[in-house]
């Protein structure tokens, strides 16, 4: 069963996710906060799995909230940021606090559920639409950053491989379709990726890979 906390200010949204979440078999909703101030007040007390996070919240705002969240060293949940499309500027900042992924807020009640599956599991969910703008802001920022880069040496040829099709975005079954090997020995080559960075979750992979270079905006 996942366990799950909704943060929202908007209660009519809370209330809508909580109950299509709770009428699915394997989703619990465990809590409910309205400011980003509940929301790690009630993370901190209930420990759920997967946290939906809007971004745009009174007191502390989503992205204040993911950091507290993540930095305080008692558990790490997954955090999925509820977003829409003029949110662009928080996308990067969202990932590099640690943010699993994102969902726009247009979508489907079935897409909702399967996000929260996707971001549980420890896959990142980046719908195409803002992957196109993160890469965007990773060409304004610039070049690698050098401190990070030599920890690339500690990968083996093929998990520079796999991390490089993790960033363009690719899942764990495209990976061994394109490396022509099984799914099973993917995800053993993505644990070892995320262990030798220490990396918490794919969503971070793919921000360390453009951060120091390995993938450029375009390729």
């Amino acid at each position: 069963m996942i366990r799950a906390l909704i943060a929202d200010d908007q209660g009519m949204v809370r209330t809508g996710f909580t109950v299509f979440l709770s009428s699915q078999p394997d989703i619990e909703v465990i809590g409910e906060a309205a400011n980003g101030r509940e929301a790690v007040e009630r993370a901190a007390l209930l420990k759920p799995d997967v946290i939906l996070m809007d971004v745009r919240m009174p007191e502390t705002d989503g992205l204040q909230a993911t950091r507290q969240i993540l930095t305080s060293g008692d558990f790490l949940p997954k955090i999925l940021i509820l977003t829409t499309f003029d949110l662009d500027d928080y996308v990067y900042e969202a990932l590099r606090a640690g943010a699993s992924g994102f969902l726009l807020k247009d979508a489907s009640a079935l897409q909702l559920a399967e996000a929260v599956r996707v971001v549980a599991a420890g896959e990142a969910l980046i719908a195409p639409a803002i992957t196109k703008r993160l890469i965007t802001e990773f060409a304004r920022l610039g070049g690698p950053r050098a401190p990070t880069v030599r920890r690339l040496a500690e990968l083996t040829e093929r998990e520079t491989e796999v991390l490089t099709l993790i960033a363009q975005g690719l899942s764990n079954q495209e990976i061994a379709t394109r490396l022509i090997v099984s799914e099973q020995t993917v995800k053993t080559h993505v644990g070892r990726v995320l262990g030798k960075l220490d990396l918490r979750d794919r969503a971070q992979a793919i921000v360390y890979a453009y951060e120091t270079g390995l993938v450029r905006p375009g390729e």
